[in-house]
């Protein structure tokens, strides 16, 4: 079964950390990757830009509204993700738990749900 381990931290926290931190997490996201898919667990993932990037379209009534920036003001924002492949809901929160991001951040795990 795949599971999404989506990325939750404060922006305002990566903005304001220190060259040698950021170089500490880099290297701390390097090494989870690769023991991913030295396990065989890895089907992809990816950092996000910032939600000032962002742009929300919702179609209330059939008419399109596009907007600027994230939808909702929240403490921590989505950062990035990890689509894994773990054969039950444990293994995908073993694999959360060792995520870099969980000891600054939340790690939201969801099961995919294939369409």
């Amino acid at each position: 079964m795949q599971y999404m381990l989506l990325i939750y931290r404060s922006e305002a926290a990566i903005e304001a950390a220190s060259k040698a931190d950021t170089g500490q997490m880099m290297a701390a996201y390097g090494a989870y990757s690769e023991a991913m898919v030295k396990a065989g667990v890895m089907v992809s993932g990816n950092r996000l830009h910032p939600t000032s990037t962002a742009t929300t379209v919702r179609s209330p009534a059939g008419k399109a509204q596009v907007l600027d920036g994230p939808y909702a003001e929240t403490k921590e924002q989505l950062g990035g993700y990890f689509l894994i492949e773990a054969p039950d809901l444990d293994t995908a929160l073993s694999w959360a738990e060792r995520c870099p991001g969980a000891a600054l951040g939340a790690i939201e795990v969801r099961p995919i749900w294939v369409m």
